[in-house]
């Protein structure tokens, strides 16, 4: 493309109005990216409220976009909720439009991600999940680390992630329940880190707001037996007043603690390594989504779904059958595997309740039990009195 991909922004929340648009600004006018990027202005989408105009922001509706631009030559930010997000890529599909980039999570269940993936060869799509952290300094890192054997096998991966989420809970974005929220890109993390895995056991709780129960939105928690022998322990806590996004590698021989930026106003991480010569840290410049956003339109750009390849990695046709992004099965194994830990977690919470049920039943038998006795005994005392 010597004159650069334009871009469809769907979806104008605060993923797509507070993460990709600013990181897309920047992108346009660096020197090492603008190349990518055709001139005309960001087209906008949204049903519900509608963008503020910019030079380079152009608010129109999903029936003018192809108007204004081909979309043969557009990429798609497609921001709206997992919820309604299989509709959205049918619509899209129809009109032409090829090179899709989904926010995470891919899909809200297994259901749904059936339905996109019938979509994906329905209409030719070529489909990418944002997924920074499998793209940022402090992931190549801790790869590298591993490649290396330096520090001998991997035995567990610890996730901690905490930030306070009331305010956009309570207003509601779609997400169902906190396993949806962080847990995405921890989870294809730990499995892009250790590789396939199964999970053994997962839970939750409720986030209450001033008296306001908000179902299975405040914490969320799962463990993953790799295949490799591994363990991976994620913890995500959305009622933490405090922000942390901390991954804890324990190796036969070392430690690596690393901690990715607590949120899009920093943009370095940190890491820690603990081995027999002692404690050494480090920063990186760990700007995840704009390099995550850079890759990914030099992986369009090259050829996609039309053919070509981005980084030696066959994004094209061939013989009529389109070669899926890299990081995509990771992101459908993701999908898959919170599917399960969501099936597991509910089975833990009927199972408490019920419990806490028969708890409360069996302590008004014995109340009634109590007050049945209570005569008796007064009239055994009475009797005995005489």
């Amino acid at each position: 493309m010597s004159n650069g991909l334009g871009t469809l922004l769907v979806g104008m929340g605060r993923a797509g109005s507070g993460l990709h648009l600013p990181v897309l600004r920047r992108l346009r006018t660096a020197a090492d990216s603008a190349h990518l990027f055709a001139p005309a202005p960001i087209l906008a989408v949204d049903p519900h409220r509608r963008p503020g105009a910019a030079v380079d922001l152009r608010p129109v509706s999903l029936a003018e976009a192809p108007r204004l631009a081909d979309p043969a030559d557009t990429v798609v930010h497609l921001c709206t909720p997992p919820t309604e997000r299989v509709a959205a890529l049918d619509t899209l599909g129809r009109l032409g439009y090829r090179r899709i980039l989904l926010e995470k999570p891919f899909a809200a269940d297994a259901a749904g991600l059936d339905e996109l993936l019938a979509l994906r060869e329905r209409h030719g799509l070529d489909l990418v999940v944002v997924a920074q952290w499998l793209g940022s300094r402090l992931t190549d890192r801790l790869r590298a680390a591993l490649t290396s054997g330096a520090y001998g096998p991997l035995r567990t991966i610890h996730v901690v992630q905490r930030k306070p989420r009331f305010s956009r809970s309570l207003a509601g974005d779609g997400h169902p329940t906190a396993f949806d929220i962080e847990l995405p890109h921890s989870l294809g993390l730990c499995l892009s880190l250790a590789g396939p895995g199964r999970v053994t056991g997962a839970g939750g709780t409720d986030m209450v707001v001033g008296g306001r129960v908000l179902p299975r939105l405040g914490t969320a928690w799962l463990n993953l037996q790799h295949e490799s022998g591994a363990w991976t322990r994620i913890r995500s806590d959305l009622t933490s007043p405090v922000r942390e996004r901390r991954v804890t590698l324990e190796l036969a021989h070392g430690t690596l603690i690393g901690h990715f930026p607590g949120s899009e106003a920093d943009a370095y991480a940190r890491l820690t390594v603990i081995d027999h010569d002692g404690e050494s840290t480090e920063l990186l410049h760990d700007d995840s989504l704009s390099t995550f956003l850079h890759r990914v339109y030099a992986y369009f750009a090259a050829g996609g779904v039309s053919g070509g390849a981005a980084g030696g990695v066959s994004g094209g046709a061939a013989g009529g059958v389109h070669h899926p992004h890299p990081d995509l099965a990771v992101n459908a194994q993701v999908v898959r595997l919170l599917d399960q830990a969501k099936t597991i977690a509910a089975q833990a919470r009927e199972t408490q309740a019920r419990e806490a049920q028969a708890q409360v039943r069996d302590a008004q038998v014995l109340d009634a039990q109590v007050r049945d006795a209570q005569p008796h005994d007064v009239q055994r005392r009475a009797t005995a009195a005489r």
